[in-house]
């Protein structure tokens, strides 16, 4: 019995540390990861804009539904395993520049994404991309900051972007990697 109670009492523990350690934790972040792509910028452009194509080179989409569009461009809905995330343009300067949101609101965590595309010798692009996020509630900010890390769903989509174009890309995390605001 005294086993019982003091394994229940350190998981009470536990979940109090990483309730706390949340709470402490700053809710918004930047973090920017960037990687060599063996595409032109145009070619690394169509494919950061063609949504519905996503699921045919990122692992981590299973399908994505297309939404009537928003006020700045395509809106869509990308399903995962760990279920849907609505998504949309807030701006887009072709092959350049290409801003995305979460649209959802009841979610427990939200922000956007700068893709910055730029040349990055003869037929390459230099993908970087800023998450600009926030975390709700504590403990996954906690979850987000300490175990999973700010920019791990960043690198895994340049990873895949590279292979989509018949390459290893080597996503590194840009300017002092993540913090908070």
């Amino acid at each position: 019995m005294k086993w019982l109670l003091l394994v229940a009492g350190v998981v009470v523990g536990l979940v109090v540390v990483v309730v706390v350690a949340g709470s402490l934790l700053p809710r918004d972040h930047v973090a920017s990861v960037s990687a060599r792509i063996a595409a032109t910028p145009a070619a690394v452009w169509t494919a950061l804009t063609d949504p519905a194509a996503f699921p045919t080179w990122r692992g981590d989409v299973t399908r994505v539904e297309m939404l009537a569009p928003g006020p700045h461009g395509a809106s869509w809905r990308e399903y995962s395993r760990q279920g849907a995330i609505t998504m949309e343009v807030d701006d887009a300067e072709a092959p350049r520049r290409l801003v995305t949101r979460i649209a959802d609101k009841n979610l427990p965590f939200g922000g956007y994404w700068e893709y910055r595309v730029e040349p990055d010798g003869e037929a390459a692009a230099r993908v970087t991309i800023t998450e600009h996020g926030s975390v709700y509630n504590p403990v996954f900010r906690f979850v987000s900051r300490f175990i999973m890390g700010h920019t791990a769903t960043m690198k895994t989509v340049l990873a895949a972007l590279g292979r989509k174009f018949g390459s290893e890309a080597t996503p590194v995390e840009a300017s002092g990697g993540a913090r908070g605001l």
